[in-house]
């Protein structure tokens, strides 16, 4: 079995090892022949300790992106004063820097599986879906802060897409760029900044 070969370092948690189990496995077998069995024999853990990090197989390749989406809750929370109002702009940067500031926790080594391996998944509908569920659940939330910052809420939800799609080509780019990549925060930052030009120029 090959360690931790998706973050680079030694799994820290049962969560870790189940993962690491499982991208193992989907190198060997593909993703559609291994179990959730296959994948708790592999960890030397139980059923029931899978099912207490994850609800599907498919939740395996989206811990970093879970992590995030937390973080991005607080992050925005934070900004937002109770009785405060932000403008559009001050709103649309704040999301921006909330989005670099999430992707700071992923070094250079840390590529999510799912970016590198893709090909060898193929197209499955269950890990589709899972995804998608994830990216709109971060679009609610940004349409919402965006809304909260004097957005109107058609605009809101179109720049919250559109940051999402900016952040997936931004991440797509990083994980090409193999050992040579900058820091995720890099490319963000440059497929992130015309969208906030775009819904929210400067003095506007």
């Amino acid at each position: 079995m090959s360690a931790s070969h998706s973050r680079g370092r030694p799994p820290a948690s049962s969560q870790e090892t189940l993962q690491d189990a499982a991208f193992d496995l989907f190198i060997e077998k593909s993703y559609a022949d291994t179990s959730i069995a296959d994948i708790t024999q592999r960890a030397g853990v139980s059923r029931a300790t899978f099912f207490n990090y994850f609800d599907a197989k498919s939740d395996v390749f989206w811990v970093e992106l879970d992590r995030a989406l937390g973080q991005l809750r607080e992050l925005l929370a934070a900004q937002m004063a109770p009785g405060e109002t932000l403008s559009p702009r001050s709103g649309l940067l704040a999301v921006v820097n909330a989005l670099e500031s999430c992707a700071g926790q992923l070094q250079r080594e840390q590529v999510p599986f799912a970016l590198t391996q893709y090909e060898m998944i193929g197209s499955i509908n269950e890990l589709q879906a899972s995804a998608l569920n994830r990216f709109s659940l971060i679009a609610r939330l940004i349409t919402e802060f965006l809304s909260e910052s004097n957005l109107p809420v058609g605009r809101a939800r179109a720049a919250a897409y559109a940051l999402i799609a900016a952040a997936i080509s931004a991440a797509q780019e990083w994980a090409s760029a193999g050992t040579a990549r900058d820091s995720l925060q890099v490319y963000l930052r440059d497929s992130l900044q015309p969208v906030l030009e775009g819904f929210a120029p400067e003095g506007e």
